[in-house]
């Protein structure tokens, strides 16, 4: 499974890795990328708010955001359950705008499998992929600056 980790006002990927699918690599994933970007945050003052889908909403993934200081805009899941998330942080404004602009993210998956070789991997062992995957987002990922502006 491929999993990016995207920065939220640009859609830029700030992180990428690809792990065995298992059922749990995902949220795995997550954490380990937003520790990682945790870590380069100049302070822990600093908000950092993490939005993502409903297989997101879990109590120990939730758990783990708190204890790493970020702010989780996960999508509440509500069919049947009660979400981890809570109601307080799903009201406020900044998860309605993590949450529309985590569909950005879905946007560098796309390409990936448009123009870039991600459709069908031509290579074989994770870390081959993995090494493939990586270049591919850093592809995406790189500003490109319009014609007129090139002078």
């Amino acid at each position: 499974m491929g999993h990016t980790l995207t920065d939220n006002r640009h859609g830029l990927v700030v992180n990428a890795t690809v792990t065995q699918a298992d059922g749990f690599a995902e949220r795995e994933a997550a954490k380990v990328m937003i520790r990682d970007a945790r870590q380069a945050v100049a302070s822990l003052d600093t908000e950092v708010t993490l939005g993502a889908d409903k297989g997101y909403d879990a109590a120990e993934f939730i758990e783990a955001l708190h204890r790493l200081k970020v702010t989780p805009h996960v999508a509440q899941n509500n069919s049947g359950r009660r979400s981890a998330v809570a109601d307080e942080i799903a009201a406020s404004e900044g998860y309605a705008i993590s949450q529309r602009k985590r569909k950005l993210m879905e946007q560098g998956f796309g390409w990936a499998k448009s123009v870039g070789p991600i459709r069908q991997m031509m290579v074989r062992g994770i870390k081959k992929v993995d090494q493939l995957f990586v270049r591919t987002m850093a592809a995406y990922s790189k500003p490109s600056i319009p014609f007129a502006k090139r002078r």
